[in-house]
């Protein structure tokens, strides 16, 4: 699941309370170290900068992958583990001198990224390579402002994008391959999918459209720790100012339970609290209006708290098996269980903002900045592949072992997306594409190309 135009989020995880979108093992006094700091920056704030105003509502849905498949597994997820601590000397050794914190490295694509060559990507030559150099030449909407990226933005401009033999060319003769490795040296990680809903909503709040849908409330205190600690760049905290502490922001029980005032950050009001959550794991979708209007959000930005899947909960206590915790199957469950829902759903604290996007996009915004295309369009953990790269993916098919492989464009990311081997495939807009999303959880490996003269060594800003 990827948190559009973080993305993320995205949904885009954190450290215990301090809430900070890096690697749980990291050093946790450093961090205690930055909260103490920004605290005293925080002293001398006074106002917080206003949310840019919604736009307009969209266009046409981009097309749906369509693909027939079974029922999902649920979404991998990986348990975290904290070493024991060592054992005291004995009593009457003479103590070790003071040590100081080991500081934390942030992880980057040069620990992730070795090269590799074309012919090691199972199916290269059987791709659609032109509908890859469409969705490149979306990408370079944002890449040509990179130097690293320009010329062979400019080059792919000058092709004929739908001559598969010239695309096929293009990329074969302008990039180089490299192999994504995780940080224990092995090369498969896990594919899950999303896809961009429709919920059904109003401007106006009534006995049927009685659940908000925010922006970004003004209080929201999001800091780039990389401006503090180049080594941690991309890594942010998010928070809120009380008196002169930086404290968590509100969890998703409190604000459902209305004890923050939001009122007039509501952008809409929609009819199902459960399709409204799936709204915030997906970070994009679209409302149908009462008015016959129909409008586009994605994702403004998230509370900072890590996200907690409800379908391993849901398991946990014995509501459902394993087999049964799809996306869909949750939902039947909500539907049968009205009176327990508030609980699950409070089990996840991550709360995701949105924002309205413009009419005229032919999809959601990523977190490229540009809009993402069904079929083509990668999630990805942008420490390890740079966005807008193109990744060869090498995958299968939901829920089969039929496969699955394509050149992909790393045009978003997600908070669940975490690792140089995981990511998060866009099936498109609608319920075909929601049926593929909801039973994707697929093993698979990642190639990101880059161009001639770009290494993982030198990416940093380019």
């Amino acid at each position: 699941m990827a948190i559009l135009g973080t993305r993320r989020f995205d949904m885009r995880r954190t450290i215990g309370d301090t809430l900070v979108d890096c690697d749980p093992r990291a050093n946790s006094a450093l961090i205690r170290t930055l909260l103490v700091l920004l605290t005293l920056l925080a002293a001398a704030c006074t106002t917080v900068p206003p949310v840019p105003d919604p736009a307009p509502p969209p266009a046409e849905p981009p097309a749906v992958v369509e693909e027939p498949a079974l029922p999902p597994p649920v979404p991998e997820e990986l348990p975290v583990t904290v070493a024991p601590e060592p054992k005291p000397p004995p009593p009457k050794a003479p103590p070790d001198p003071v040590r100081r914190a080991k500081p934390i490295t942030a992880p980057s694509a040069a620990q992730a990224l070795r090269p590799a060559e074309f012919s090691d990507l199972p199916g290269w030559q059987a791709d659609d390579h032109s509908a890859a150099l469409k969705a490149f030449l979306i990408s370079c909407q944002t890449l040509e402002a990179r130097d690293a990226w320009r010329s062979v933005c400019q080059t792919a401009r000058k092709l004929n994008p739908n001559s598969a033999a010239a695309a096929r060319r293009f990329f074969e003769t302008s990039f180089k391959p490299f192999r994504s490795h995780n940080s224990d040296g092995t090369d498969e990680g896990v594919i899950t999918g999303y896809y961009e809903p429709l919920l059904r909503g109003s401007r106006t709040q009534s006995s049927r459209y009685r659940y908000p849908l925010y922006s970004v409330p003004d209080d929201l205190l999001v800091v780039d720790l990389g401006d503090l600690y180049p080594e941690l760049k991309g890594l942010r905290l998010r928070g809120r100012l009380e008196g002169r502490r930086v404290v968590p922001y509100h969890t998703r029980a409190q604000i459902d339970r209305r004890e923050v005032v939001l009122g007039s950050k509501i952008l809409y009001w929609v009819d199902d609290p459960i399709e409204l959550f799936f709204l915030q794991v997906q970070g994009s979708g679209q409302i149908s209006l009462d008015n016959g209007e129909r409008v586009r959000v994605g994702y403004g930005d998230q509370n900072g708290h890590p996200y907690r899947s409800i379908g391993r909960f849901l398991i946990e206590r014995g509501e459902m098996t394993l087999e049964q915790a799809s996306m869909q199957g949750i939902k039947a469950w909500a539907q049968r269980n009205p009176d327990k829902l508030a609980e699950v759903l409070h089990h996840n604290a991550s709360y995701v903002f949105f924002r309205e996007l413009p009419r005229n996009l032919s999809g959601p915004l990523g977190a490229l900045g540009v809009p993402v295309s069904a079929g083509r369009t990668l999630a990805i953990d942008p420490r390890f592949i740079p966005l807008g790269a193109p990744v060869f993916l090498a995958t299968t098919w939901p829920n089969t072992t039929r496969p699955l492989q394509r050149l992909m464009l790393a045009q978003d990311t997600g908070s669940a997306i975490r690792g140089a081997v995981r990511g998060d495939f866009f099936w498109g807009y609608g319920d075909a594409a929601g049926l593929q999303a909801g039973r994707m959880n697929q093993r698979g490996r990642f190639w990101v190309l880059l161009p001639h003269g770009v290494t993982p060594q030198n990416l940093a800003g380019r």
